[in-house]
């Protein structure tokens, strides 16, 4: 079957688009787009052309831009071009030149086939008037007549998925890596993924269609570059058909993934408790869960954190209530039974956790500030908690209260000589006579486990000051 045949029928097999769809095909004038662009011409598609001059092989880039906005004159189609100062994005938001060119790209793409936007990316030095020349006499395209992009088309190929699942392999990135570059995602097209490297050189050999040859194809310093000179023919050497086995492979792990979403998914869904923002999961529940590891690692990826911290998790399950291990967006903490997900700086937070050395803390209902004291004489006031510091444990935990809570009221009558009386807090509201809304929004601090002040309320017989108190804890609420 030829290219062009196979071409189609991929096409139409993974329905990828259809005849009537308007096309924006990603171009950087290598062998694989331009073979996309005859494909596509010779198929009778509907399509423009879109290049990013990233500037990072001065005139090289430049000459790639013109052939491009050439190539696009053959064919009678729009084209979009758009220069980023790559290098300076790249140091301005801490990613390498490979990562940085990436999200420049497909911001910019994003922005062809989705034009709502008013903001022009950093990096870039265009704006939307600029983006697209006018070629060949032919504006069908998101121009004049106001018709939209359906779909973007890139020139990933076979060889390409090959090299993604050895490096997905090698990251650690687990099965959801290894089904590798995925025909059709959202609006995004891979139309080649069928075809090996040398197809598409030999179609274009065929054809006589001329291409741009990218210098930094040959520099290693890039990771896909190290795979593709490197590593892969160094594995052809001991496994003649590694290629053809990982293209093969790529289809099952394709399928295999899909059942792994399917059962993970599931065992989570059993899992998880969504309270506002938070999600509460049962401790000894997910340490009873088959395959605890992979459990956790799709529970908590999706929060900031690595797959190597799954580990980190497994021992917090089993270490002390109050300890909590955190990401640049998320805090996963071990509240006694629970283990809570919650997101950073977030007023809609229901756990704070206080350390030793924290002076002031910031939540819903206003704030509390902390401090040392060796004065031991008594505040009437409801909003002020004098605590002995010999008897508090660190960190605290500042939370909205929930049924079955209870203390021992400092002042309440003793119903032994040992220790006070013990009451839930729902019978402490009551007889406090408190609205649902007062007690919809009342919070406690705990202590080891024990509730030690009912904030604004009453403090915890077992932590107040007696005369063998030496330093005082001052909690000041501030509303």
């Amino acid at each position: 079957m030829s290219l062009l045949n196979s071409f189609n029928e991929f096409v139409k097999t993974e329905n990828l688009f259809q005849p009537k769809d308007r096309l924006l095909i990603a171009v950087s004038g290598g062998v694989d787009s331009v073979v996309l662009c005859e494909l596509c011409g010779q198929s009778g598609f509907d399509f423009a052309m879109a290049h990013c001059n990233f500037q990072l092989r001065g005139k090289e880039s430049d000459e790639d831009e013109d052939f491009v906005k050439e190539l696009a004159e053959k064919y009678g189609v729009p084209f979009f071009v758009k220069k980023f100062d790559t290098e300076k994005f790249a140091t301005e938001n801490k990613l390498s030149i490979q990562v940085a060119a990436r999200d420049l790209r497909y911001h910019w793409f994003d922005e062809l086939i989705n034009p709502v936007r008013t903001d022009v990316h950093p990096g870039g030095h265009s704006t939307p008037s600029e983006w697209i020349i006018r070629a060949g006499g032919n504006s069908r395209l998101n121009g004049s007549s106001g018709q939209a992009l359906n779909y973007l088309l890139t020139a990933h190929h076979a060889d390409d998925n090959i090299e993604t699942i050895l490096m997905n392999f090698f990251k650690g990135s687990g099965i959801n890596g290894l089904k590798g570059i995925v025909p059709k995602k959202e609006k995004i097209v891979r139309p080649l993924l069928f075809a090996r490297k040398e197809e598409l050189e030999s179609f274009a050999a065929e054809y006589k269609l001329p291409f741009r040859e990218d210098s930094s194809n040959s520099s290693d310093k890039y990771t896909r570059n190290y795979f593709r000179n490197q590593l892969i023919p160094g594995l052809e050497k001991v496994f003649p058909q590694v290629k053809d086995n990982i293209i093969h492979n790529a289809d099952r792990f394709r399928d295999i993934n899909i059942l792994y979403s399917q059962a993970v998914d599931a065992a989570i869904k059993k899992l998880i408790t969504v309270k506002g923002n938070e999600m509460h999961i049962p401790v000894l529940k997910l340490l009873k869960t088959n395959a605890l590891q992979t459990v956790i690692y799709e529970i908590i990826k999706a929060f900031g954190f690595s797959s190597k911290q799954t580990d980190e998790v497994i021992k917090l399950l089993q270490s002390d209530s109050g300890r909590f291990m955190e990401s640049d967006s998320h805090r996963i903490l071990h509240n006694r039974k629970w283990l809570i997900i919650s997101p950073l700086n977030d007023t809609s937070i229901q756990h704070y956790l206080i350390e030793e050395e924290t002076k002031e803390i910031h939540f819903t209902k206003g704030k509390i500030f902390l401090e040392r004291i060796n004065d031991l004489t008594i505040i009437a006031d409801a909003n002020i908690a004098l605590l002995d510091t010999s008897q508090i444990e660190f960190p605290l935990l500042l939370r909205k209260w929930k049924q079955g809570d209870y203390f021992y009221p400092l002042g309440m009558n003793k119903i032994s000589t040992v220790k006070p009386g013990k009451k839930k807090l729902s019978r402490f509201f009551i007889d406090q006579k408190l609205s649902l809304n007062e007690k919809e929004n009342t919070w406690v601090i705990e202590s080891g486990k024990k509730i030690i002040w009912i904030v604004g309320m009453r403090i915890d017989d077992r932590v107040k000051i007696t005369s063998q108190t030496s330093q005082v804890m001052k909690l000041s609420l501030i509303t």
